[in-house]
C-alpha cells in the first residue's frame, strides 16, 4: 500500500476511555493527528453514552477507573456492538485480568505507559495472534512469581484505597507495618 493511498484513506472512529484527562486528552490529540475521528469519555457512563449514540469502530479503555471498571465498558462495549475492537489499557499488567477482559469482549491489553503506536499496532493486530510473538512459536506465556502476583493485588487494593495505608492493610488483612515493608521491597521479574 502506497503512502499516498493510505493517507487519503478515511480512518476508523475511536473511543477514548480514561478518567485521567490530561492523558484522554493528549492521546486523542495524537489520534486526531493521525487522521482518527476521536470521542472521549471519562468513565464508564460517558463511554457507554456515546457508544449508544453511535458505536465507534475502535477504543481504548483503561483498566483502573472510579465507578465501574474498565472491565464493565469492555463489556457494555461488545455487547452495544461485537465488532468493536477494543484495547485495554493497565498499570498493572495483571495476566489474570487482561484474560478477563479478552474474555469480555477486548482485543488485546497493552501495560501504562503505553503510546499511541503501540495502541495503534494492537488495535491492528489480528485478534486470534498473540500479543508476544514467542506464544506463536507454541511457548507458553511466562507464569508470574507468587511475589509478583502479591505485589499488583497489593498495588490494586492501595489504588482502590486512594494510597491510604491504613485502609489497605486492613482490607488485606494484615499489620499496617506489614504492609509498609512489602511496599518497601520490588517485586522480582521471576
Amino acid at each position: 500500500m502506497s503512502e499516498t493511498a493510505d493517507k487519503s484513506a478515511p480512518k476508523p472512529s475511536i473511543l477514548l476511555v480514561d478518567d485521567d484527562e490530561r492523558l484522554r486528552t493528549r492521546i486523542a490529540r495524537a489520534f486526531s493527528e493521525r487522521g482518527y475521528e476521536v470521542e472521549q469519555a471519562g468513565d464508564h457512563d460517558e463511554a457507554i453514552a456515546v457508544a449508544s449514540k453511535e458505536s465507534t469502530e475502535l477504543a481504548v479503555v483503561d483498566l483502573r477507573m472510579p465507578g465501574k471498571s474498565g472491565l464493565e465498558v469492555v463489556r457494555e462495549l461488545h455487547r452495544i456492538d461485537p465488532s468493536t475492537r477494543i484495547v485495554v489499557l493497565t498499570g498493572y499488567g495483571s495476566i489474570a485480568t487482561a484474560l478477563e477482559a479478552v474474555r469480555l469482549g477486548a482485543t488485546h491489553y497493552l501495560t501504562k505507559p503505553a503510546d499511541v503506536d503501540e495502541i495503534i499496532a494492537a488495535l491492528d493486530r489480528d485478534p486470534h495472534e498473540p500479543a508476544d510473538s514467542s506464544l506463536a512459536d507454541g511457548e507458553l506465556p511466562e507464569t508470574p512469581s507468587l511475589a509478583r502476583v502479591e505485589w499488583e493485588h497489593i498495588q490494586r487494593v492501595l489504588t482502590d484505597c486512594d494510597g491510604n495505608i491504613t485502609k489497605a492493610a486492613e482490607r488485606l488483612g494484615i499489620h499496617r507495618r506489614s504492609l509498609q515493608r512489602k511496599l518497601a521491597k520490588f517485586p522480582t521479574r521471576r
